[in-house]
């Protein structure tokens, strides 16, 4: 199988959920039993980034069977703790799951559909066509204007760049040498599988976005960082 080819056969039969967490202390064990709740085979690897607000204590309590907790000693960063858990990941598809509760894990049936039928071996999940909480209007410009570049950049026509349901089929993303340490990570993954050929198919995912005072974390710098990187990865590693 080619990158960009039209069909090929694949049969997930177990699915890698990495789940980067820091401080997350109130949100952590519900996104754990969603994620558990699904009805398919899978591994849960979290991943928690040096959190300091208790998280790491209930996630020391967990049972060995429930997940694999992997512990960093500091801050290291999401595209850190997303490299960690693609270390560990032994699944034949391979997603993203934030601890935060803005995505709901039932949406990674929808993703993983296109995957099994032999449409796709990267499926992202769109917060723009499906039902969702309206986010702040300035993350809203600044999600549209970067996947813009993105397709402008890329010769494609995504419409949420910055989602946190990436799913690949563990061919695709183990194939690809990440770097990033921080939320860079999001347009490391998106250039690099473009670059490498493949087309990537979305699907509309509800999303219920944090406000600040909930603990959401990223902002207007992380945008300008991830615009930087656009075309850095574009033009060269």
């Amino acid at each position: 199988m080619t990158p960009g080819s039209d069909r090929f056969i694949m049969v997930p039969m177990r699915m890698s959920i990495i789940m980067p967490v820091y401080n997350e202390r109130a949100t952590v064990l519900e996104i754990i039993d969603r994620v558990e709740a699904l009805p398919l085979e899978k591994e849960i690897i979290i991943v928690d980034d040096g959190s300091t607000d208790g998280t790491r204590d209930l996630l020391q309590r967990l049972a060995p069977d429930r997940a694999i907790v992997i512990l960093h000693q500091g801050n290291l960063g999401k595209g850190t703790a997303i490299r960690s858990g693609l270390a560990r990941a032994s699944g034949d598809v391979i997603v993203i799951q934030d601890a935060d509760l803005e995505y709901d894990p039932q949406d990674l049936l929808k993703l993983l559909r296109p995957i099994t039928e032999g449409k796709a071996q990267v499926v992202y999940g769109s917060r723009f066509t499906g039902e969702r909480k309206n986010m702040f209007f300035w993350h809203w410009v600044g999600n549209r204007f970067l996947t813009l570049v993105t397709d402008i950049l890329f010769d494609t026509t995504l419409s949420d760049m910055e989602t946190c349901y990436k799913m690949f089929t563990a061919e695709v993303i183990k194939g690809i040498q990440l770097r990033s340490r921080r939320f860079e990570i999001e347009v490391e993954m998106t250039a690099k599988v473009l670059r490498a050929g493949y087309r990537i198919y979305e699907v509309p995912i509800s999303y219920a976005g944090r406000e600040f005072h909930e603990g959401k974390k990223i902002t207007w710098r992380d945008g300008v960082s991830a615009l930087w990187y656009l075309f850095k990865y574009r033009f060269r590693d």
